[in-house]
């Protein structure tokens, strides 16, 4: 190739899965994801809105993912993802109700719904607690019944995976988008030597050799990078803002913090100082009962005197007879 060209990039992504030229890649791309949860192998597929080479070259194209429906009426919805943003794991999923709910209309039946399977791969890492690349969401129950299989959400993130030897076909489909940007058109990996690889490679060698078609994929190439830079202002932004945040909230607590050691302070001094009180309000007390007990005794020592002197006056006309 003339140029290297990354199938991740949208434009690049919509020609390799939904251009009507190659359905069959499309269909070969449902069977690697999905062949495992489906009862039986999709056999065709109507690409519902279909690449458009001119819409792509006149930088029209705004739709980039891809939508399809198999012969029993299954739905499919692929995307790539190469930036992570807030509110994207709410997006995917409105995707997908959105792509279910469309197969009805008003007045018509709930029967007339059929399974819709949405599929993404992504770029960045969307679920940092999970070691695993590949992810399927459906509803069930915590016991995993299943409440209605009506198909899911399938995420891949491309960058948790990595294979040295190609097992599956979900995994050569999977290296392809990692590593394609990378590879020699014209001496293929073996990994790579199977009808639907070389034709995808091919589709890259199309954007590759056409001057108008490079320059375009340039362009959306260039559009990404400054996504990908605003993304990261504005997540250097958020961070400086959390920062600050987390500063004005451990001020807060410190400040908190001292006022409760004042606080404790003042009340450890209020303790000392009644325990202060209540101590001379003891010694105070002993001081009174002392004094009582000296009172008691002063007065017992009076009476016993007063006693003796009455005796003495009542004995002294006796012994003054007795001795005449």
């Amino acid at each position: 190739m003339r140029h290297p060209i990354d199938p991740k990039v949208d434009c690049v992504f919509k020609a390799l899965l939904g251009a009507e030229s190659n359905r069959d890649l499309l269909l070969h791309f449902l069977n690697a994801i999905l062949g495992a949860e489906l009862p039986r192998p999709i056999t065709a597929v109507e690409i519902q809105n279909p690449y458009n080479e001119k819409e792509f070259l006149d930088d029209k194209l705004t739709v980039v993912d891809v939508k399809a429906r198999d012969a029993t009426g299954q739905m499919y919805q692929v995307e790539v993802q190469l930036l992570n943003h807030r509110d994207l794991p709410a997006r995917i999923l409105y995707g997908w109700a959105d792509l279910y709910s469309a197969q009805i209309k008003a007045g018509e039946s709930y029967r007339k719904l059929r399974p819709t399977y949405a599929i993404w791969l992504l770029g960045q890492t969307l679920l940092p607690d999970a070691p695993e690349y590949a992810h399927e969401f459906r509803l069930r129950d915590p016991h995993g019944r299943v409440f209605l299989d009506h198909g899911g959400i399938w995420l891949l993130e491309l960058s948790k995976f990595a294979a040295d030897a190609v097992e599956t076909e979900q995994q050569r489909w999977l290296k392809f988008f990692t590593e394609a940007e990378r590879l020699d058109a014209d001496a293929l990996p073996a990994w790579m030597q199977t009808q639907e690889m070389r034709r995808a490679m091919n589709t890259l060698k199309a954007f590759s050799e056409k001057e108008h078609a490079y320059h375009a994929y340039q362009a959306r190439q260039d559009f990404l990078r400054e996504q990908q830079s605003i993304q990261l202002e504005f997540d250097d932004l958020r961070a400086e803002v959390e920062q600050a945040r987390a500063d004005v909230e451990q001020e807060r607590a410190a400040k908190e913090q001292e006022r409760a050691a004042k606080e404790q302070e003042r009340a450890a001094k209020e303790q000392a100082q009644a325990d202060a009180e209540q101590e001379r309000a003891a010694k105070e007390q002993e001081r009174a009962a002392k004094e009582q007990e000296r009172a008691a005794k002063d007065e017992a020592l009076a009476e016993n005197a007063r006693l003796k002197r009455l005796l003495a006056d009542k004995s002294g006309p006796s012994d003054r007879g007795t001795g005449q």
